[in-house]
């Protein structure tokens, strides 16, 4: 036989009024908390300290004057006593002067030696042409063997003077390659002639330059 309940001792039947009474007394719990004026701890105060205040003084240079050391002291003066017998020199004046003899005069400056003037002209009113041309010159020319051999191609710029007769004179390279090239273009100048330079009608010694060409051919 089933024992019947009492629904006065069913608490299920009150499961939702204990939520319900629950859920409310939380809510004022919340409510209370948050109007209550929360106290905490008294508020710090930061004093800053005072800034220093750095002020820059302007500072004078003071200049050293260097002082003059003193002058030296005298010298002590030295008793002499009076019965020393200083001796006496005598100047013996045999000598006479006489104006009328020759007198010993100091040599004269030495003379600055003058540069020789030249002789030659740079330039003229007929420069100086070469007989024959620069080609039939050229073909005089003998490639070295030392400068074929070591592939030296270049120009070799010869000066020299020509004389009143149309004959070089004084031959000599300002510009060279070197291969035995510039023995070679002063060998080929010294055998040139020329038709001599004219000034005023007259043959004239003129300096003169030429250009010789060493190119090897392919």
């Amino acid at each position: 036989m089933k024992k019947r309940k009492n629904p006065d001792a069913d608490l299920r039947s009150y499961h939702t009024v204990f939520m319900q009474i629950g859920v409310l007394i939380t809510l004022i719990i919340f409510i209370i908390a948050f109007r209550m004026e929360l106290t905490g701890e008294a508020t710090q105060v930061y004093v800053l300290d005072e800034q220093e205040v750095i002020e820059m003084e302007e500072i004078i240079q003071t200049q050293h004057i260097e002082t003059p050391p003193p002058p030296p002291r005298p010298p002590v003066p030295v008793e002499v006593p009076n019965d020393e017998i200083i001796e006496d020199i005598d100047f013996q004046i045999d000598a006479e002067l006489s104006l009328s003899g020759p007198m010993d005069l100091p040599p004269p400056p030495a003379q600055e030696e003058e540069e020789p003037e030249e002789d030659f002209f740079v330039v003229v009113e007929q420069m100086p042409e070469l007989i024959g041309g620069l080609a039939e010159l050229q073909s005089r020319i003998r490639y070295p063997e030392m400068a074929r051999r070591a592939g030296i191609e270049g120009r070799v710029y010869v000066q020299f003077i020509v004389n009143e007769r149309g004959e070089v004179e004084d031959p000599r390279v300002i510009r060279g390659i070197g291969g035995g090239c510039d023995e070679e273009a002063i060998r080929a100048v010294q055998q040139a002639q020329f038709r001599p330079g004219m000034q005023r009608g007259r043959p004239v010694r003129v300096q003169y330059s030429l250009p010789i060409v060493f190119r090897l051919q392919n």
